[in-house]
């Protein structure tokens, strides 16, 4: 099977750049896999879907403003830097980053970003990544991140980071543990009100943590799908919300990010919902046995991506892909800040 195989036709027009006012008010593709048909339906519909028995896995990883522009010491053109993570076994102050132009960033250059952040290149990765360590001390980092950081909006908006994407690129469960280069979006839609409306149904909610970062947006350098390789990422399962999950008659995954973290601490612990964490780079293609995910509300991915395999995985390559010409035909907001499908 290769990549070009979950290819797709979207129309530039499609692609959401802005937020709606309401964050609610987003469309839903419900999608039954076991009929093999869709019905358009309006996202405040979404607690009609669930009932007693059902568990709601929201990631609640919280997305903080890792984009960083600046220049080089001594040059006046502008560089970019992406934060990705923070390198293990450090006082916290070196990271792994994505850094444009990379061709004239280099090892031992002094990046300056802002008034108050610098950071020294300590060299260079695998896929390009730089690692950066940044000049200050460890508990002052964060607060100059916050200062001098832009939320790190996807390529495909195309527009700069605002005021208020600070508050709508973020989930309104967004916990304290800040560590996604991206927002996990199916939650996006959700407000208080509808979290409300699914418990009074009778379905419960657990909290699951994975911070979002290369294995989740960064291209496939693969052609044949079985040549795909993921970054790691960080995920955690507290006890008490894996206990949720294991009373769970249906686990119903908030977003891609949910259905990686429950199927890989199933496959680590032989089927057992316990707490967990540590590094995944689980990928999930058409042929995945899924032992935890029963639906799933995801935003429409791109094209060719590992996202969109996930969905294929449980939804079925042609259903999926027909399903997605359907959204394109009625016209559903697509990526980040778009509509949503509900896969059941």
């Amino acid at each position: 099977m290769y990549v070009s195989d979950f290819d797709f036709t979207l129309p530039e027009e499609l692609i959401a750049q802005t937020p709606l006012d309401d964050r609610a008010a987003s469309r839903m593709l419900v999608v039954d896999r076991a009929r093999g048909t869709w019905v358009d339906r309006a996202f405040r519909d979404l607690p009609s879907y669930f009932g007693p028995g059902d568990c709601l896995a929201l990631n609640e990883t919280r997305v903080f403003p890792a984009r960083l522009l600046g220049h080089r010491a001594g040059f006046t053109g502008e560089v970019e830097a992406l934060l990705v993570r923070a390198l293990p076994d450090s006082d916290g102050l070196n990271w792994l980053c994505l850094v444009r132009p990379g061709r004239k960033i280099r090892t031992g250059d002094r990046l300056v970003f802002g008034e108050t952040l610098e950071a020294v290149v300590l060299g260079r990765n695998d896929f390009g990544e730089r690692t950066l360590r940044f000049v200050c001390e460890p508990g002052e980092l964060a607060a100059r991140i916050d200062a001098e950081g832009h939320i790190p909006l996807p390529p495909y908006i195309g527009r700069s980071d605002r005021a208020e994407d600070r508050d709508r690129y973020q989930t309104v469960y967004a916990g304290d543990a800040r560590g996604s280069v991206a927002a996990p979006t199916a939650g996006l839609h959700f407000t208080p009100e509808v979290l409300e409306a699914c418990r009074e149904r009778g379905a419960e909610t657990a909290r699951l943590t994975l911070h979002v970062g290369l294995g989740t947006f960064a291209p496939l350098r693969a052609e044949r799908v079985e040549d795909v390789k993921l970054h790691a990422e960080w995920f955690d399962l507290r006890a008490e919300e894996a206990a949720k999950l294991a009373a769970a008659r249906r686990r119903v995954a908030v977003g891609t990010t949910s259905v990686r973290t429950l199927e890989t601490v199933l496959a680590r612990t032989g089927g057992e919902f316990r707490a967990l964490s540590g590094d995944t780079d689980i990928f999930i293609s058409p042929g995945f046995d899924f032992q935890a995910t029963g639906a799933l509300l995801t935003n429409f991915h791109l094209p060719q991506s590992s996202l969109l395999m996930l969905v294929c995985a449980l939804a079925g390559r042609e259903l999926t892909l027909a399903a997605y010409r359907h959204a394109v035909e009625a016209r559903y907001r697509f990526y980040s800040y778009g509509d949503c499908m509900l896969i059941v």
